[in-house]
């Protein structure tokens, strides 16, 4: 089941359905003209940048709700920031993973370990959960980490094989190296510009290569995917395909864009970037 869709977007902005709540926010993508002016006016709030952060119609907003993204429970809050809890353009990349997790466990006859980094509320933990895999969840937030319990709960995950970890990606691979644990399944989606659990600073262009490195240690045996995603600006598709290629070899490599999608006669916009490596 989804309760997501892009409605229309143009003149750097982009709506969007999340259950029964339409938004209308920001997408410097969408630099075309809107394809149906008329359904804008259906939108219960309006995120704006242009003089600071500010919602309108917020107020009129619940609190929280839930909808349900590609079979995944998932629940939903204005942030000051804009955001909402779920970015809808990894959610194609929920189903590959759930598919991929599934189709592998019944191959090998056990569960996969599926390692999620910079893991942010969920979503693909919990789909590689659906899958059957035992998941870790990492993030530097308590408070996303928190957030992402909450949609365990609601997805009927509260008590699935999920360690829930808070702290700095690299200090945590780097102990895990030390532990010995491995993972069948990894994925990554590193931020442009983020913090650790302790402060520590972390800017892509110079911690993703270690960030690589690390994962690659923490592989197993029989590795079954490492899935890489960015919305960092230059970070191309074959710029992560390179990535990963040069770090992994010559695997099965994909790569390409996150897409916003919608009806057929809505325009696609693209939101970030992606690259894969299979065994």
């Amino acid at each position: 089941m989804n309760e997501y869709e892009l409605l229309d977007s143009g003149h750097g902005r982009k709506l969007e359905r999340f259950g029964k709540i339409t938004l209308n926010r920001p997408c410097a993508q969408a630099v075309w003209n809107p394809s149906q002016p008329q359904a804008w006016k259906q939108a219960d709030a309006f995120f704006t940048r242009k003089q600071g952060l500010e919602w309108r119609g917020r107020d009129k907003l619940p609190d929280s709700w839930i909808a349900q993204v590609n079979g995944v429970k998932m629940k939903l809050s204005t942030t000051d920031f804009g955001h909402l809890g779920v970015f809808p353009e990894t959610r194609a990349m929920w189903n590959w993973i759930r598919d991929h997790i599934s189709k592998a466990s019944k191959r090998r006859n056990e569960p996969l370990n599926f390692l999620n980094l910079f893991a942010y509320s969920g979503g693909a933990t919990l789909a590689a959960a659906q899958g059957g895999a035992h998941c870790c969840h990492v993030d530097a937030s308590k408070g996303m980490v928190a957030w992402a319990r909450e949609n365990a709960k609601l997805n009927g995950l509260a008590e699935h094989p999920i360690r829930w970890i808070v702290d700095d990606v690299n200090k945590f691979l780097t102990r895990e190296i030390k532990r010995g644990r491995r993972y069948d399944a990894i994925l990554l989606d590193p931020p442009s510009f983020g913090r650790g659990k302790g402060g520590e600073l972390y800017k892509i262009e110079h911690a993703l290569l270690e960030t690589l490195q690390l994962v690659q240690k923490v592989m197993s045996n029989q590795p079954c995917f490492v899935y890489l995603t960015s919305h960092t600006p230059g970070f191309t598709p074959i710029v992560l395909k390179n990535l990963i290629q040069q770090l992994l070899g010559n695997g099965q490599l994909d790569c390409g864009e996150m897409l916003l999608t919608g009806s057929e006669n809505t325009f696609t916009v693209p939101s970030g970037t992606w690259a894969r490596w299979e065994k």
